[in-house]
């Protein structure tokens, strides 16, 4: 899916952002409110994976790669390889939630039968409290951060089962486990809707409304990178992100653009995660406090 949005000017400013799914919500809430704002820009938008996004970067085909985790090692020597010193921004904490058919009984699973159910330890959900059904598992593909971070914080980077089914976005596993009885996905928490019915982890539930999000089993930063340090209107952009503006949109914090590649720094920030729904009710905002990690250099604007 490509969004593009602008005034058609032939000499308008533009803007090329693309990669994770579970950042484009962000992603076009920000833009639309950018370009009200800003009216002579041109801003293209598209999804299809952290992965992807990166990739776009290193071939420079973008100027804004969307990523639901930290660019890699040799990712950045590739970029580096190619003229490209990619520059870090961290734009909020997600919480990533398991979900199942609302008709399933089963209310909580523990990491442990998580993790057992995508290596296909736990193939029937009688044995975790439910019916006597087999269990169907939808997974996102490998070029997602989501799929990543589940595989490390979930399966502890085990192999997830062949049978399962391999999706290309958060979409389409709300799909497909809205269709179908004996599924279970997990989904970037602002993608949850009434289609579904998201499971608690541990006894955690991951809301727009929890206050204690950071607690949540399953969370992880979710990112905008850039090709060099952001100048002309990319950077205006991305300080409109980061800005008091994007109160305006329904999300605000204390986020500081980061540098990629040296050092690390631990500082308390309070960031938004914006709560997504898709049936209306627009998008909620919630403001997390807490300690994180980021392992960069801080780059003072």
């Amino acid at each position: 899916m490509c969004l593009l949005f602008g005034v058609g000017a032939a000499f308008a400013e533009s803007i090329v952002i693309k990669g994770s799914t579970t950042v484009l919500p962000i992603a076009q809430a920000t833009l639309e409110a950018y370009m009200k704002a800003n009216p002579g820009v041109n801003i293209s938008l598209s999804g299809g994976g952290s992965g992807e996004g990166i990739k776009a970067l290193i071939d420079k085909s973008t100027d804004i790669a969307n990523s639901s985790r930290e660019i890699k090692t040799n990712e950045v020597e590739l970029a580096k390889s190619k003229g490209v010193n990619p520059f870090t921004t961290v734009v909020a904490i997600d919480g990533i939630v398991p979900i199942v058919h609302p008709k399933n009984k089963v209310k909580n699973l523990s990491i442990d039968q998580l993790s057992q159910i995508y290596q296909g330890k736990i193939t029937n959900w009688k044995e975790i409290g439910g019916d006597d059904l087999q269990i169907v598992v939808v997974s996102r593909d490998s070029s997602s951060g989501t799929f990543e971070t589940w595989a490390e914080m979930v399966l502890n980077k085990a192999k997830v089962t062949p049978r399962a089914q391999m999706q290309a976005s958060n979409g389409a596993i709300v799909q497909a486990v809205s269709k179908n009885k004996y599924a279970i996905g997990y989904i970037g928490l602002g993608y949850v809707n009434k289609s579904i019915k998201a499971l608690t982890v541990n006894g955690i539930q991951a809301s727009a409304k929890n206050r204690h999000f950071q607690g949540i089993s399953i969370s992880r930063d979710l990112y905008m990178y850039n090709r060099r340090q952001p100048a002309g209107e990319v950077a205006k952009f991305i300080k409109f992100v980061l800005s008091p503006a994007w109160t305006e949109t329904g999300c605000e914090g204390r986020i500081r653009s980061v540098a990629g590649g040296q050092g690390k720094i631990e500082k308390e920030k309070q960031v938004i995660h914006r709560g997504t729904s898709f049936d209306g009710d627009g998008l909620t905002p919630v403001a997390i406090k807490g300690k994180r990690q980021v392992k960069s250099k801080v780059f003072k604007w």
